[in-house]
């Protein structure tokens, strides 16, 4: 089968594309001829040779798929051959054939495009796992969401004005990106490049109060900001590193208003974790994407042939929501 295949860990020039084996479904998996996976960040970080993926999954880049099932192996439920399916992946996705598992499997809803099913499963179920599983954002509450414009970000706006209307969302994001992150309803947009310390800004939106929820993937250089924006019992989510791991907290601060950090990464999850997260997501915001509340943001669609290109894209963070790879006809 073609696949993109890497020449040991670095930069563009690790990537080709070639033959790879066909992957075989173990019990409780489906085969799936992929139509269109998404790059994402971890995608990048993999390929440096930083991302390991969990044992026993595909060594293949590639976190989500969507497409339609061509095998089976026992019981896999209700799914049979010929079902359009949007699925996370333990990796594999940059390929023509992946495997997933039953339990993570989400049908793809007849008005959507499979170019559309491939952004959903890596972002917003992110999105939807860290604001609402595990922040527990309410509505007429206050979250933060750090990097707007990115595909988790752009998602868990859409997710945020979908389920909860009356959340208020604060919002950073790069000069180029502040007024499309507006228009897709954030209610307060920090421009990070020109703003040291957004803790201030936070401060007088909220009259002193603080935010409930904060979502962030920066690291060690917001922590500090980051915790002085948290309001009484906030919670920090904090699902990537990109500035650094290490970094000072005032614990006594942090007791006294009982806020709490927490570390949330998917992809290593236990497979009967995901698959309860997936059911989650399934009854609680797959209707939004039936009826079109929700439609995923595509930047661009490129052919797998094309994928350092896609991989460019990414890394010069020009872009705004998820970079698609089309694989092949649906």
């Amino acid at each position: 089968m073609k696949a993109v295949l890497m020449d040991g860990f670095g930069g563009l020039d690790v990537l080709s594309v070639g033959e790879a084996p066909m992957p075989e479904p173990k019990e409780g998996q489906v085969l799936i001829k992929v139509v269109a996976t998404s790059v994402n960040r971890p995608d990048l970080v993999q390929r440096e040779g930083n991302y390991p993926p969990p044992p026993g999954d595909s060594e293949i880049l590639g976190l989500e798929v969507a497409g339609t099932i061509v095998e089976v192996n026992g019981d896999v439920g209700n799914w049979k051959i010929g079902d359009r399916v949007m699925t996370l992946v333990g990796g594999g996705g940059y390929a023509e054939y992946a495997v997933a598992y039953a339990s993570h499997l989400i049908p793809v809803p007849q008005n959507m495009t499979y170019e559309e099913a491939a952004c959903v499963c890596e972002s917003y179920i992110t999105a939807y796992l860290n604001i609402f599983m595990i922040g527990g954002l309410q509505d007429n509450q206050t979250a933060i969401l750090h990097g707007g414009g990115g595909g988790v970000n752009t998602a868990g706006i859409q997710l945020c004005k979908a389920l909860l209307p009356d959340a208020n969302i604060i919002v950073t994001a790069s000069g180029k990106k502040l007024d499309r992150v507006k228009e897709l309803g954030a209610d307060l947009v920090i421009n990070y490049e020109e703003t040291t310390n957004f803790a201030d800004i936070i401060k007088e939106y909220t009259n002193k109060k603080g935010v409930d929820v904060i979502l962030d993937h920066i690291g060690a250089k917001y922590l500090e900001p980051n915790m002085k924006s948290l309001g009484y019992k906030g919670r920090l989510v904090i699902i990537g590193v990109t500035s650094g791991i290490k970094a000072e907290l005032n614990l006594a601060l942090m007791m006294v208003k009982r806020q709490q950090i927490i570390g949330s990464v998917l992809r290593s999850r236990p497979v009967g974790e995901k698959g309860e997260i997936v059911t989650q997501f399934t009854r609680h915001a797959l209707p939004k994407f039936s009826d079109r509340t929700i439609q995923p943001i595509i930047h661009k669609v490129f052919s797998i042939d094309d994928v350092v290109e896609a991989h460019r894209t990414m890394e010069e963070d020009s872009h705004f929501g998820k970079i698609v790879l089309k694989i092949s006809e649906g």
